[in-house]
């Protein structure tokens, strides 16, 4: 089962490769865990998947009403930001210069996983997107975790 956690710090070579942190790879599937998924995020940063990973959430959007304009929309904008690449065998992949600009990736990066997913930020951009404050944190834990 894939099950990314934690914070890692990681930096761009001159390329645009990302070396993947042990730990994260680590947890990739066996069968296929060679083959990443990208998109961009809803806020500015990446989202990588694991191919099988990936999969569930194309079923969902795929299963989408190709007549409904509302669902089409979202099709097209969330499948038109995803590449598939390929960790070669030093754990790097290359991440096309697109993406990058999306996220406002130069060279440093953090890697955040999200359980089934692994985030890539700016690490200032991450920092504004992060609950300061511990009272608000426990408050939307109170409130979604304990239904």
């Amino acid at each position: 089962m894939t099950f990314f956690t934690s914070e890692y710090e990681s930096k761009l070579d001159a390329k645009g490769r990302l070396i993947l942190p042990s730990r994260i790879k680590a947890q990739l599937p066996e069968d296929g865990g060679h083959e990443l998924v990208i998109r961009k995020g809803f806020e500015p940063c990446l989202i990588i998947y694991p191919m099988v990973e990936f999969k569930k959430v194309f079923s969902k959007i795929s299963s989408l009403n190709e007549f409904n304009e509302e669902y089409r929309r979202l099709q097209r904008n969330f499948l038109s930001g995803v590449v598939t690449v390929e960790l070669d065998g030093n754990g790097r992949f290359l991440i096309p210069r697109n993406m990058l600009a999306y996220a406002q990736i130069d060279k440093d990066a953090m890697l955040v996983g999200m359980g089934n997913k692994v985030e890539i930020w700016n690490p200032s951009v991450y920092e504004k997107h992060l609950i300061q404050d511990p009272s608000e944190l426990s408050k939307l834990a109170q409130k979604y975790l304990n239904e």
